[in-house]
C-alpha cells in the first residue's frame, strides 16, 4: 500500500524509486555493498511481470541494459566502484545512441579492488565520464532514504526526457543504513516511444521507416555532427537540470560545501558551530552534474572561506575550486579508502580562524 511510511534501507529505497517509475528491467552482477538491491529485484520483479537476469559479469550487464533501453524499455543496472568501472565502455555506447537508462552506484573504498566500506572515490569517474569520448552524464546525489527513492524516480524522468544514461551516486553508508520512507502512487510502465527498436515499424500513419540503434559513423564528418548535437544537449541539460541544497548561508562567514553521507556530518557540525557563535553554512550539491556553479560562485563571494569535505583525495575540490570567487580562501578535509568523516572532524576545521 502506498502513502505509508516504512523503515527501509537505501538499497531498497533504490529499488523501490525503480519500481514505482515504471522499471520493469534490471540487469546486473552482484557486489558488496550494493548486492541488496538486485536481491529486491529478483524476488520483485518476476511478480510484477518484468525481467530480473543476473548477467555473468558487469560488462554482460551494461550491453543488456543497451538492448533493453534500445528497445524502448525503462531499465537500469546497479553496482558499486570497481563494477562500475567495468561497464564504462557501455556506458559511452548508450550516450552516443542517445539510449535512456539508470545506473546506480553505491560507492565503496578504492582504488582498485579496495574495500566495502563507503567512499566517494568514483566522483571523477561519474561526472567527468569514465568511458571514451566527449559525453555526460546527468548525477544526482541524495543525502537520505527518502532522497534516495526521489531522486531515483527523478532519474528515470530525466532519462526520459533528455535521452541518456542518468547516475544516482550513493556511497555504502547511504545504501546499508536504514531510515523512514514514504513511497508514492507508482507510474504505470509506458509505452515504447516512437524511436524505439521494437522489431515493427513505425505506427504512424505513412510511417515505414524501420527504427535502428547504433553508433557507428564512418561517412566524413557524421561523427563530429553527432557530437555537436550531442554538445548542444549537454548545454541545454546545463541549464536546466541544477539541483542544490542550502542550509544557514544567508549569514554565512564560513561555508560546508560536502555531498552525500558527508553531508549529513556536515549539517550536524554546522549546527553545532552556529551554537557555539561561528556563523557557519552548508552547501550541497544534490546534481554533481551539472555542478551548481553559479549558486555556488555567488556564496563564495560572500564568505571568508570554503570548507570542502568529501570520502576522496579531493575529486569534488576541483569543481569549487573552478566555481569559486578568487578571492575566497579555500580549505580541504578528506579521506580514503573507506574511513568516514564525522562531524568533529568537520567542526574543529569550522573552529580554526
Amino acid at each position: 500500500m502506498k502513502d505509508q511510511v516504512e523503515l527501509v534501507s537505501g538499497n531498497r529505497a533504490v529499488a523501490r524509486g525503480a519500481l514505482d517509475a515504471g522499471c520493469r528491467m534490471y540487469f546486473g552482477y552482484p557486489i558488496t555493498p550494493q548486492t541488496e538491491i538486485a536481491e529486491y529485484m529478483s524476488m520483485v520483479l518476476p511478480e510484477m511481470n518484468g525481467v530480473f537476469l543476473q548477467a555473468e559479469s558487469e560488462l554482460a550487464a551494461i550491453n543488456m541494459v543497451y538492448g533493453a533501453a534500445g528497445a524502448g524499455r525503462r531499465v537500469m543496472t546497479t553496482s558499486s566502484s570497481p563494477g562500475i568501472s567495468l561497464m564504462m565502455e557501455g556506458l559511452s555506447y548508450l550516450a552516443t545512441a542517445e539510449l535512456p537508462c539508470v545506473i546506480a552506484n553505491v560507492m565503496r573504498g578504492g582504488p582498485g579492488l579496495g574495500n566495502i566500506s563507503p567512499a566517494q572515490g568514483d566522483y571523477f569517474q561519474a561526472v567527468k565520464g569514465g568511458g571514451h569520448g566527449d559525453y555526460h552524464t546527468p548525477v544526482l546525489a541524495p543525502w537520505s532514504v527518502q532522497e534516495i527513492y526521489d531522486l531515483t524516480r527523478t532519474a528515470f524522468d530525466l532519462a526520459d526526457r533528455w535521452r541518456n544514461p542518468v547516475f544516482i551516486l550513493l556511497d555504502g553508508l547511504l545504501g546499508t543504513m536504514m531510515e523512514p520512507l514514504r513511497t508514492r502512487e507508482p507510474v504505470p510502465e509506458r509505452e515504447a516511444p516512437s524511436w524505439a527498436t521494437t522489431g515493427i515499424f513505425a505506427r504512424e500513419a505513412n510511417d515505414r521507416t524501420p527504427r535502428s540503434i547504433y553508433t557507428l559513423h564512418m561517412p566524413e564528418g557524421a561523427l563530429t555532427e553527432v557530437n555537436r548535437r550531442l554538445q548542444a544537449k549537454y548545454r541545454e541539460i546545463a541549464r536546466e537540470e541544477v539541483r542544490y541544497d542550502e542550509h544557514f548561508t544567508r549569514d554565512a562567514e564560513v561555508l560546508v560545501v560536502a555531498y552525500g553521507s558527508v553531508a549529513r556530518s556536515a549539517l550536524q557540525a554546522v549546527r553545532i558551530a552556529r551554537q557555539q557563535g561561528r556563523r557557519a553554512g552548508l552547501f550541497r550539491p544534490v546534481s554533481l552534474w551539472p555542478f551548481p556553479e553559479e549558486a555556488l560562485y555567488n556564496l563564495s563571494e560572500k564568505v571568508q572561506k570554503i570548507l570542502v569535505a568529501e570520502m576522496s583525495s579531493g575529486q569534488m575540490l576541483e569543481d569549487v575550486r573552478l566555481a569559486t570567487a578568487p578571492s575566497c580562501k579555500i580549505e580541504f578535509a578528506g579521506a580514503m579508502g573507506g574511513e568516514l568523516i564525522y562531524p568533529g572532524t568537520i567542526l574543529t576545521r569550522l573552529q580554526e580562524e
